[in-house]
């Protein structure tokens, strides 16, 4: 959600959820690792807003989004409080974790795809684009709470940012309708995440071990 164009109202909402989403899910995190309450706050507004900065750096994308409307620095600093206050109610952290990271994976993987294109930018470059705003958020998340990052856990995440991209990239590129792009390529992306969460879809993995050697 960075400086998206006015007439993009599906993506503009959708972004404004996913900000809160991502922050939502570092205060989950948090909670976890009995972090304190400035702690919290500031794991969510990193977890949130990282994606969307590094990608404005490499890409030389300035002001950035958080700079320029601070409203949106607000947001990921309050949404975990919101989480605070409603943790004791919610009994399945683990499945109301993993649905906001999703939802935050694929609506910002849209955004930065987005925000690439605008910029005129190589159609490669609009889906790596798309990845680093999606993924990287979620992974200096994981990073700071001591955890593996779901990017490489078993279920299918890069993937699913990865196809994401390509769709609505390809999508841009047909001159197809933003608004009802953005409402299917969500859709698509939120169905594959939960799905390969569910059945546990998953990469083929490398194993290496001693007996290897031999």
């Amino acid at each position: 959600m960075w400086n998206l164009p006015p007439t993009d109202s599906v993506l503009h909402v959708l972004s404004w959820l996913a900000l809160a989403a991502q922050a939502m899910t570092a205060a989950l995190a948090a909670g976890r690792r009995s972090m304190d309450w400035m702690g919290v706050c500031l794991l969510g507004a990193i977890t949130a807003l990282g994606g969307g900065t590094l990608r404005d750096v490499l890409l030389g994308h300035y002001p950035l989004a958080w700079v320029e409307q601070p409203s949106f620095l607000l947001l990921t600093l309050l949404a975990p409080f919101v989480t605070i206050a409603m943790a004791r109610l919610v009994h399945r952290l683990t499945t109301a974790f993993l649905v906001l990271d999703a939802i935050g994976l694929v609506v910002f993987t849209i955004a930065g795809c987005d925000i690439a294109w605008q910029m005129n930018v190589p159609f490669g470059i609009v889906i790596v684009a798309g990845m680093i705003t999606g993924c990287a958020g979620g992974v200096l998340r994981d990073i700071l709470c001591n955890d593996v990052p779901l990017l490489f856990r078993a279920e299918l995440y890069a993937s699913v940012s990865l196809l994401t991209g390509l769709i609505y990239a390809t999508g841009l590129l047909l001159g197809l309708g933003s608004g009802v792009l953005t409402a299917l390529t969500f859709a698509f992306g939120l169905s594959f995440r939960l799905l390969a969460i569910r059945y546990k879809w998953n990469m083929p993995r490398f194993v290496f071990t001693e007996e290897d050697k031999s």
